[in-house]
């Protein structure tokens, strides 16, 4: 998950005769009485810019360990604009690493644990995942075999939810398994499946605009960009096409992230021609438990799924953007949803969605899969503090 961290910065005024530092040190506090684990610490290029590299290596000062790293280069110039580590800290504590300019290391492919890509051979799906949970989405091939009876298509910009119960990449695997005809991923051979219906639904965090009492949405993504993959990010874009709300004519673009350790995507919408914006989760068969919490920013469906049970989740930073929820139940086929109603800034508006299947061995009960939840958001408000010492 991508927090957004407090960068501190320290700065000392060398001389242009002074050599650059052989290292930086960086120190990372905990406020909160809770230990803290899973949570990104984004540092750009420009912070490091005193070591004058474009890679490093983290170093644990406690332990000695080295941490594992992702460098990420936004703009394919071949130099670092973002590095990624994950600390743990223990509650109301704090802890010192060391930051070490490094020459490029490939990153091993056995070490990239969060994954995204298109799939051209299953249609045009865009699929990611990490090592607690799989998504995938819809593309434009999808939706114009639909739209001309094809079998197979699929008309949707919902977000569909891969129930994986290893820790393992399965996304390959699973389209392997499914194009060769050697079995299928909408049964459980071990590692999970594909039972989690769609449709038109929002799915896990699908977005739409509403007008008066009408729910709009737009139909499957035009194009898609990949940004990276590695141990502890994926991350993506996905562009639509124009579509319409009523009168409104909207533009929307998502950049999706998922980070190691977590439940939750990361989504930023940039979407322009409306206000506001919903963001739904998909309430199936309408028999579960819903919860929402407006102070915390989040909302949740937990239901009896099959042989097991799930809970879809949706969290927010801020109660400022959020103007509330609504229980929309409707007897139209896939169109009853729990929405959250988010309020633009300068167009854009960055939310959490996922889920947590009990079979997954991850979440036993509603309870534990709200828990989760109060406590996404409770770190989404306290971010960890990072001291950077030039």
């Amino acid at each position: 998950m991508k927090y957004c961290v407090l960068i501190v910065v320290l700065a000392i005024c060398f001389s242009c005769k002074e050599k650059a530092p052989k290292e930086l040190s960086i120190v990372v506090k905990n406020e909160l009485a809770i230990d803290r684990a899973f949570e990104t610490i984004e540092l750009t290029n420009s912070q490091l810019s005193s070591l004058s590299s474009s890679f490093y290596k983290v170093i644990d000062d406690q332990t000695g360990a080295e941490q594992i790293t992702q460098h990420i280069d936004k703009d394919e110039d071949g130099k670092t604009d973002v590095l990624l580590f994950q600390p743990s800290v223990s509650a109301k504590s704090q802890k010192v690493y060391t930051i070490i300019p490094t020459t490029k290391a490939e990153i091993d492919s056995t070490n990239i644990r969060c994954y995204s890509r298109f799939v051209p051979e299953r249609t045009d799906d865009y699929a990611w995942e990490n090592n607690r949970v799989a998504f995938r989405t819809y593309g434009p091939t999808a939706q114009k075999m639909k739209e001309e009876g094809v079998p197979g298509g699929t008309l949707s910009s919902g977000m569909d939810a891969w129930l994986k119960r290893v820790e393992y990449p399965i996304i390959n695997k699973w389209y392997e398994k499914y194009t060769s005809g050697a079995g299928t991923y909408h049964e459980d051979t071990g590692e999970g499946l594909d039972n989690f219906h769609v449709g038109v639904s929002r799915g896990v965090g699908g977005t739409a605009v509403k007008v008066d009492t009408v729910y709009f949405i737009s139909k499957n993504f035009v194009s898609y960009k990949t940004i990276t993959n590695g141990p502890i990010r994926t991350s993506f874009i996905l562009e639509y096409g124009t579509w319409n709300a009523g009168e409104l004519q909207l533009t929307e673009t998502k950049h999706i992230s998922l980070d190691y350790g977590q439940n939750l995507s990361r989504h930023t919408v940039n979407m322009k021609g409306a206000d506001t914006l919903s963001v739904g989760i998909t309430l199936h068969k309408k028999d579960g438990a819903i919860t929402t919490n407006e102070k915390a920013g989040w909302m949740s469906y937990w239901e009896s799924f099959d042989d097991s049970a799930l809970g879809q989740g949706f969290v927010v930073k801020g109660d400022s953007c959020l103007i509330g929820f609504d229980k929309y139940i409707t007897d139209q086929k896939d169109q009853s949803n729990l929405y959250a109603h988010l309020r633009l800034n300068d167009n854009s508006i960055t939310y959490y969605a996922g889920f947590g299947w009990r079979k997954s061995g991850q979440f036993n009960n509603k309870e534990e899969w709200e828990a989760y939840l109060n406590q996404f958001s409770e770190c989404l408000k306290n971010p960890l503090i990072v001291t950077i010492n030039n």
